[in-house]
Protein backbone atom coordinates (compact mmCIF):
# COMPACT_ATOMS: atom_id res chain seq x y z
CA UNK A 1 0.00 0.00 0.00
CA UNK A 2 2.88 2.38 0.71
CA UNK A 3 4.44 1.72 -2.67
CA UNK A 4 1.11 2.02 -4.50
CA UNK A 5 0.37 5.29 -2.73
CA UNK A 6 3.75 6.57 -3.95
CA UNK A 7 2.71 5.74 -7.49
CA UNK A 8 -0.47 7.74 -6.98
CA UNK A 9 0.93 10.74 -5.09
CA UNK A 10 4.50 11.41 -6.20
CA UNK A 11 3.84 12.06 -9.91
CA UNK A 12 1.16 14.63 -8.97
CA UNK A 13 3.00 16.36 -6.15
CA UNK A 14 4.63 19.74 -6.61
CA UNK A 15 8.08 20.76 -5.35
CA UNK A 16 7.77 21.85 -1.74
CA UNK A 17 4.36 20.25 -1.24
CA UNK A 18 5.63 17.29 0.80
CA UNK A 19 6.71 17.57 4.42
CA UNK A 20 10.08 15.89 4.84
CA UNK A 21 11.82 14.76 7.99
CA UNK A 22 14.55 17.33 8.84
CA UNK A 23 17.27 14.74 8.25
CA UNK A 24 16.01 14.26 4.67
CA UNK A 25 15.31 17.85 3.67
CA UNK A 26 18.58 18.48 1.84
CA UNK A 27 18.37 15.24 -0.16
CA UNK A 28 14.69 15.84 -0.89
CA UNK A 29 15.34 19.32 -2.30
CA UNK A 30 18.09 17.95 -4.54
CA UNK A 31 15.77 15.21 -5.81
CA UNK A 32 12.95 17.65 -6.44
CA UNK A 33 15.31 19.84 -8.44
CA UNK A 34 16.30 16.86 -10.59
CA UNK A 35 12.70 15.76 -10.99
CA UNK A 36 11.70 19.07 -12.54
CA UNK A 37 13.86 18.13 -15.52
CA UNK A 38 11.88 14.92 -16.17
CA UNK A 39 8.65 14.95 -18.22
CA UNK A 40 5.64 14.00 -16.00
CA UNK A 41 4.66 10.99 -18.13
CA UNK A 42 8.19 9.64 -18.00
CA UNK A 43 8.31 10.13 -14.24
CA UNK A 44 4.99 8.32 -13.72
CA UNK A 45 6.23 5.39 -15.82
CA UNK A 46 9.46 5.21 -13.83
CA UNK A 47 7.59 5.14 -10.50
CA UNK A 48 5.32 2.39 -11.83
CA UNK A 49 8.28 0.28 -12.95
CA UNK A 50 9.97 0.64 -9.58
CA UNK A 51 6.81 -0.34 -7.69
CA UNK A 52 6.37 -3.45 -9.86
CA UNK A 53 10.04 -4.37 -9.42
CA UNK A 54 9.82 -4.17 -5.64
CA UNK A 55 6.55 -6.10 -5.51
CA UNK A 56 8.05 -8.83 -7.71
CA UNK A 57 11.11 -9.12 -5.46
CA UNK A 58 8.95 -9.24 -2.35
CA UNK A 59 6.71 -11.93 -3.83
CA UNK A 60 9.71 -13.97 -4.98
CA UNK A 61 11.41 -13.87 -1.58
CA UNK A 62 8.18 -14.66 0.29
CA UNK A 63 7.29 -17.56 -2.02
CA UNK A 64 10.77 -19.06 -1.73
CA UNK A 65 10.63 -18.89 2.06
CA UNK A 66 7.18 -20.50 2.20
CA UNK A 67 8.14 -23.31 -0.20
CA UNK A 68 11.60 -24.23 1.06
CA UNK A 69 12.21 -27.67 2.55
CA UNK A 70 14.97 -26.39 4.82
CA UNK A 71 14.28 -26.48 8.55
CA UNK A 72 16.33 -25.74 11.66
CA UNK A 73 18.16 -28.90 12.70
CA UNK A 74 19.37 -28.00 16.20
CA UNK A 75 17.43 -29.48 19.11
CA UNK A 76 17.46 -28.85 22.83
CA UNK A 77 19.33 -31.32 25.04
CA UNK A 78 17.24 -33.31 27.50
CA UNK A 79 15.85 -31.01 30.22
CA UNK A 80 17.47 -31.31 33.65
CA UNK A 81 14.56 -29.63 35.43
CA UNK A 82 11.06 -28.50 34.67
CA UNK A 83 7.94 -27.12 36.26
CA UNK A 84 4.74 -26.28 34.43
CA UNK A 85 5.80 -25.21 30.96
CA UNK A 86 9.27 -24.05 32.08
CA UNK A 87 12.34 -26.15 31.26
CA UNK A 88 16.07 -25.87 31.99
CA UNK A 89 18.76 -27.28 29.69
CA UNK A 90 22.42 -28.02 30.45
CA UNK A 91 24.53 -27.53 27.29
CA UNK A 92 27.83 -28.75 28.77
CA UNK A 93 27.19 -31.53 31.28
CA UNK A 94 30.72 -32.87 30.72
CA UNK A 95 32.40 -29.50 31.30
CA UNK A 96 35.41 -29.26 33.60
CA UNK A 97 34.49 -29.05 37.30
CA UNK A 98 35.76 -25.47 37.50
CA UNK A 99 33.90 -24.29 34.37
CA UNK A 100 32.05 -21.05 35.05
CA UNK A 101 28.27 -21.70 34.97
CA UNK A 102 26.17 -19.28 32.93
CA UNK A 103 22.39 -19.06 33.29
CA UNK A 104 20.92 -17.71 30.04
CA UNK A 105 17.53 -16.03 30.42
CA UNK A 106 15.48 -15.22 27.30
CA UNK A 107 12.42 -13.01 27.00
CA UNK A 108 8.96 -14.26 27.94
CA UNK A 109 7.53 -13.30 24.54
CA UNK A 110 9.84 -15.32 22.26
CA UNK A 111 11.10 -18.87 22.08
CA UNK A 112 14.37 -19.52 23.89
CA UNK A 113 16.08 -21.06 20.86
CA UNK A 114 17.05 -17.67 19.45
CA UNK A 115 20.06 -18.29 21.71
CA UNK A 116 20.51 -21.71 20.08
CA UNK A 117 19.27 -21.03 16.56
CA UNK A 118 21.27 -23.70 14.78
CA UNK A 119 24.31 -25.86 15.38
CA UNK A 120 26.58 -23.31 13.66
CA UNK A 121 24.69 -20.24 14.85
CA UNK A 122 24.25 -20.61 18.59
CA UNK A 123 25.47 -18.28 21.30
CA UNK A 124 24.77 -21.03 23.84
CA UNK A 125 26.91 -23.64 22.04
CA UNK A 126 29.62 -21.03 21.42
CA UNK A 127 29.92 -20.39 25.15
CA UNK A 128 30.13 -24.13 25.79
CA UNK A 129 32.92 -24.39 23.21
CA UNK A 130 34.80 -21.61 25.02
CA UNK A 131 34.93 -23.72 28.18
CA UNK A 132 31.96 -22.31 30.07
CA UNK A 133 28.92 -24.27 31.24
CA UNK A 134 25.79 -22.63 29.83
CA UNK A 135 22.31 -23.42 31.12
CA UNK A 136 19.38 -22.17 29.05
CA UNK A 137 15.96 -21.56 30.57
CA UNK A 138 12.98 -22.07 28.26
CA UNK A 139 9.73 -20.41 29.36
CA UNK A 140 7.61 -21.82 26.51
CA UNK A 141 4.00 -20.64 26.06
CA UNK A 142 1.96 -20.00 29.21
CA UNK A 143 -0.01 -23.04 30.34
CA UNK A 144 -2.97 -23.17 32.70
CA UNK A 145 -0.75 -22.38 35.70
CA UNK A 146 1.35 -19.68 34.04
CA UNK A 147 -1.69 -17.76 32.80
CA UNK A 148 -2.13 -16.69 36.41
CA UNK A 149 1.49 -15.54 36.75
CA UNK A 150 2.82 -12.04 37.21
CA UNK A 151 6.49 -11.11 36.90
CA UNK A 152 7.13 -11.98 40.55
CA UNK A 153 5.96 -15.56 39.98
CA UNK A 154 8.39 -15.96 37.10
CA UNK A 155 11.34 -14.28 38.84
CA UNK A 156 10.92 -15.18 42.52
CA UNK A 157 9.44 -18.55 41.64
CA UNK A 158 10.61 -20.27 38.48
CA UNK A 159 13.86 -18.33 37.99
CA UNK A 160 14.97 -18.79 41.59
CA UNK A 161 14.23 -22.52 41.34
CA UNK A 162 16.29 -22.77 38.14
CA UNK A 163 19.11 -20.92 39.89
CA UNK A 164 19.02 -23.49 42.67
CA UNK A 165 19.28 -26.35 40.16
CA UNK A 166 22.35 -24.75 38.57
CA UNK A 167 23.95 -24.23 41.99
CA UNK A 168 23.41 -27.86 42.98
CA UNK A 169 24.71 -29.15 39.65
CA UNK A 170 27.85 -27.04 39.59
CA UNK A 171 28.47 -26.16 43.25
CA UNK A 172 29.30 -22.66 42.04
CA UNK A 173 27.74 -19.24 41.61
CA UNK A 174 26.57 -18.71 38.02
CA UNK A 175 26.56 -15.59 35.91
CA UNK A 176 22.98 -14.60 35.01
CA UNK A 177 22.72 -13.28 31.45
CA UNK A 178 19.41 -11.96 30.16
CA UNK A 179 18.48 -11.06 26.60
CA UNK A 180 15.94 -8.28 25.95
CA UNK A 181 13.12 -8.67 28.50
CA UNK A 182 15.18 -11.53 29.93
CA UNK A 183 17.65 -8.88 31.09
CA UNK A 184 14.92 -7.29 33.19
CA UNK A 185 14.17 -10.72 34.67
CA UNK A 186 17.87 -11.23 35.40
CA UNK A 187 18.07 -7.81 37.06
CA UNK A 188 15.00 -8.63 39.16
CA UNK A 189 16.74 -11.84 40.24
CA UNK A 190 19.96 -10.01 41.08
CA UNK A 191 18.31 -7.38 43.25
CA UNK A 192 17.30 -10.09 45.73
CA UNK A 193 19.85 -12.86 45.17
CA UNK A 194 23.09 -11.18 44.13
CA UNK A 195 24.97 -13.08 46.83
CA UNK A 196 24.20 -16.23 44.85
CA UNK A 197 25.51 -14.83 41.54
CA UNK A 198 28.98 -14.25 40.10
CA UNK A 199 28.00 -11.58 37.61
CA UNK A 200 25.19 -10.08 35.56
CA UNK A 201 24.85 -9.82 31.78
CA UNK A 202 22.29 -7.49 30.19
CA UNK A 203 21.91 -7.86 26.43
CA UNK A 204 19.67 -5.28 24.72
CA UNK A 205 17.80 -4.75 27.99
CA UNK A 206 15.29 -1.87 28.12
CA UNK A 207 15.09 0.34 31.18
CA UNK A 208 13.93 3.89 30.40
CA UNK A 209 10.86 3.29 28.24
CA UNK A 210 10.41 7.01 27.60
CA UNK A 211 14.03 7.72 26.63
CA UNK A 212 13.12 7.70 22.94
CA UNK A 213 9.74 7.90 21.22
CA UNK A 214 7.64 8.25 24.35
CA UNK A 215 4.73 8.80 21.97
CA UNK A 216 4.92 5.12 21.05
CA UNK A 217 4.07 4.20 24.64
CA UNK A 218 0.86 6.22 24.49
CA UNK A 219 0.03 4.76 21.09
CA UNK A 220 0.57 1.27 22.46
CA UNK A 221 -1.74 1.95 25.38
CA UNK A 222 -4.41 3.40 23.13
CA UNK A 223 -4.21 0.49 20.69
CA UNK A 224 -4.60 -2.12 23.42
CA UNK A 225 -7.26 -0.39 25.52
CA UNK A 226 -10.26 -2.06 23.80
CA UNK A 227 -8.59 -5.48 24.01
CA UNK A 228 -7.81 -5.74 27.73
CA UNK A 229 -11.15 -7.42 28.63
CA UNK A 230 -10.41 -10.14 26.05
CA UNK A 231 -6.82 -10.51 27.27
CA UNK A 232 -8.02 -10.90 30.86
CA UNK A 233 -10.68 -13.41 29.84
CA UNK A 234 -8.15 -15.51 27.91
CA UNK A 235 -5.53 -15.23 30.63
CA UNK A 236 -2.91 -14.12 28.11
CA UNK A 237 -2.08 -11.56 25.45
CA UNK A 238 -2.24 -13.74 22.29
CA UNK A 239 0.85 -14.10 20.14
CA UNK A 240 -0.90 -12.72 17.04
CA UNK A 241 -1.62 -9.51 18.90
CA UNK A 242 2.00 -9.30 20.02
CA UNK A 243 3.19 -9.86 16.46
CA UNK A 244 1.04 -7.00 15.20
CA UNK A 245 2.54 -4.68 17.83
CA UNK A 246 6.08 -5.60 16.81
CA UNK A 247 5.18 -5.16 13.13
CA UNK A 248 3.98 -1.63 13.83
CA UNK A 249 7.53 -0.66 14.83
CA UNK A 250 8.60 -0.97 11.19
CA UNK A 251 5.72 -1.60 8.76
CA UNK A 252 8.11 -2.05 5.80
CA UNK A 253 10.37 -4.58 7.53
CA UNK A 254 8.69 -7.61 5.93
CA UNK A 255 9.16 -6.15 2.47
CA UNK A 256 12.80 -5.32 3.17
CA UNK A 257 13.78 -8.73 4.49
CA UNK A 258 11.98 -10.84 1.87
CA UNK A 259 13.35 -8.71 -0.96
CA UNK A 260 16.83 -9.24 0.48
CA UNK A 261 16.66 -13.00 -0.10
CA UNK A 262 15.09 -12.84 -3.56
CA UNK A 263 17.43 -14.76 -5.85
CA UNK A 264 19.64 -16.15 -3.05
CA UNK A 265 20.21 -19.90 -3.71
CA UNK A 266 18.49 -22.20 -1.22
CA UNK A 267 21.74 -23.97 -0.37
CA UNK A 268 23.46 -20.67 0.43
CA UNK A 269 24.25 -20.12 4.15
CA UNK A 270 22.55 -16.72 3.99
CA UNK A 271 19.26 -18.27 2.85
CA UNK A 272 19.39 -21.03 5.47
CA UNK A 273 20.17 -18.56 8.24
CA UNK A 274 17.26 -16.41 7.09
CA UNK A 275 14.82 -19.35 7.14
CA UNK A 276 15.92 -20.44 10.63
CA UNK A 277 15.53 -16.93 11.98
CA UNK A 278 12.22 -16.26 10.22
CA UNK A 279 10.80 -19.54 11.52
CA UNK A 280 11.78 -18.42 15.03
CA UNK A 281 10.16 -15.01 14.53
CA UNK A 282 6.92 -16.71 13.48
CA UNK A 283 7.03 -19.16 16.39
CA UNK A 284 6.24 -16.72 19.16
CA UNK A 285 4.32 -17.29 22.37
CA UNK A 286 1.63 -15.39 24.22
CA UNK A 287 2.20 -13.36 27.36
CA UNK A 288 0.40 -14.08 30.64
CA UNK A 289 -2.29 -11.43 31.18
CA UNK A 290 -0.90 -10.05 34.44
CA UNK A 291 2.60 -9.88 32.94
CA UNK A 292 1.14 -8.02 29.97
CA UNK A 293 -0.43 -5.46 32.30
CA UNK A 294 2.79 -5.09 34.32
CA UNK A 295 5.00 -4.63 31.28
CA UNK A 296 2.81 -2.70 28.85
CA UNK A 297 1.02 -0.48 31.35
CA UNK A 298 3.67 -0.48 34.06
CA UNK A 299 6.79 -0.29 31.88
CA UNK A 300 5.85 1.28 28.58
CA UNK A 301 3.10 3.64 29.72
CA UNK A 302 4.10 4.51 33.30
CA UNK A 303 7.86 3.93 32.88
CA UNK A 304 8.09 2.37 36.33
CA UNK A 305 11.62 0.91 36.01
CA UNK A 306 13.29 4.23 35.20
CA UNK A 307 11.25 6.14 37.79
CA UNK A 308 12.07 3.70 40.61
CA UNK A 309 8.52 2.38 40.90
CA UNK A 310 8.93 -1.18 39.56
CA UNK A 311 8.46 -3.57 42.49
CA UNK A 312 8.49 -7.34 42.93
CA UNK A 313 6.93 -8.83 46.03
CA UNK A 314 7.17 -5.52 47.83
CA UNK A 315 10.80 -4.77 46.95
CA UNK A 316 11.92 -2.16 44.45
CA UNK A 317 14.01 -3.35 41.52
CA UNK A 318 16.89 -0.93 42.01
CA UNK A 319 19.98 -1.48 39.83
CA UNK A 320 21.99 0.85 42.11
CA UNK A 321 21.79 -1.84 44.79
CA UNK A 322 23.45 -4.42 42.53
CA UNK A 323 27.19 -4.60 43.22
CA UNK A 324 27.90 -7.48 40.85
CA UNK A 325 30.22 -6.95 37.87
CA UNK A 326 27.94 -6.37 34.89
CA UNK A 327 28.28 -6.72 31.13
CA UNK A 328 25.94 -4.45 29.17
CA UNK A 329 25.48 -4.83 25.40
CA UNK A 330 23.59 -2.02 23.65
CA UNK A 331 23.07 -2.70 19.91
CA UNK A 332 23.39 0.66 18.16
CA UNK A 333 20.84 -0.20 15.44
CA UNK A 334 18.20 -1.64 17.76
CA UNK A 335 14.64 -0.71 16.76
CA UNK A 336 12.94 -2.83 19.42
CA UNK A 337 14.91 -1.53 22.41
CA UNK A 338 16.08 2.00 21.56
CA UNK A 339 19.75 2.44 22.56
CA UNK A 340 18.98 5.31 24.95
CA UNK A 341 16.52 3.07 26.79
CA UNK A 342 19.26 0.49 27.41
CA UNK A 343 21.93 3.13 28.16
CA UNK A 344 19.82 4.39 31.05
CA UNK A 345 20.93 1.33 33.03
CA UNK A 346 24.64 1.91 32.66
CA UNK A 347 24.98 4.82 35.08
CA UNK A 348 22.97 2.97 37.71
CA UNK A 349 25.28 -0.06 37.84
CA UNK A 350 28.33 0.13 40.08
CA UNK A 351 30.64 -1.97 37.89
CA UNK A 352 29.78 -2.20 34.20
CA UNK A 353 31.60 -3.24 31.06
CA UNK A 354 29.69 -1.68 28.15
CA UNK A 355 29.79 -2.44 24.43
CA UNK A 356 27.69 -0.92 21.66
CA UNK A 357 27.96 -3.22 18.63
CA UNK A 358 26.81 -1.69 15.30
CA UNK A 359 24.04 -4.26 14.96
CA UNK A 360 20.32 -4.69 15.46
CA UNK A 361 18.37 -6.25 18.30
CA UNK A 362 18.33 -9.78 16.87
CA UNK A 363 21.40 -9.63 14.65
CA UNK A 364 23.50 -9.14 17.76
CA UNK A 365 22.77 -12.64 19.07
CA UNK A 366 22.30 -14.82 15.98
CA UNK A 367 25.78 -15.03 14.53
CA UNK A 368 27.37 -13.44 11.50
CA UNK A 369 28.85 -10.19 12.75
CA UNK A 370 27.34 -10.93 16.16
CA UNK A 371 30.02 -13.59 16.59
CA UNK A 372 32.77 -10.97 16.64
CA UNK A 373 30.78 -7.98 17.93
CA UNK A 374 29.02 -9.68 20.89
CA UNK A 375 29.90 -13.33 21.38
CA UNK A 376 33.67 -12.83 21.56
CA UNK A 377 33.57 -9.78 23.90
CA UNK A 378 31.07 -11.57 26.14
CA UNK A 379 33.29 -14.66 26.30
CA UNK A 380 36.31 -12.49 27.10
CA UNK A 381 34.42 -10.83 29.96
CA UNK A 382 33.30 -14.21 31.30
CA UNK A 383 36.90 -15.39 31.08
CA UNK A 384 38.03 -12.50 33.26
CA UNK A 385 35.36 -13.39 35.84
CA UNK A 386 36.59 -16.99 35.82
CA UNK A 387 40.11 -15.85 36.66
CA UNK A 388 39.10 -13.46 39.46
Amino acid sequence: MTWLSCAAVLPNSKPGSLAWHPSLEARAKALESEREKIPPAEFRAAIGREVRRRLAEYHDGLARYRNTDYRRTATYPAPIWGEGTTRLYDYAPDAKPDALPVLLIPSLVNRAYVLDLDAENSLTRFLAAQGFRPFLIDWDAPGDIERGFGLAAYIDGRLVEALGVVERRTRAKPVAIGYCMGGNLALGLATKHQARLRGLGLLATPWDFHAERADLAKGLADALQPWWPLVDALGELPVDMLQSLFSALDPLLAAKKFRAIAGVPEDHPKFRAFVALEDWLNDGVGLAAQVAHETIEGWYVENRPATGKWTLGGRTVNPRAVELPAFVAIPAQDRIVPPDSARALVGKLKVATVIEPPLGHIGMVVGGRGRTELWAPLAAWLGELSRD
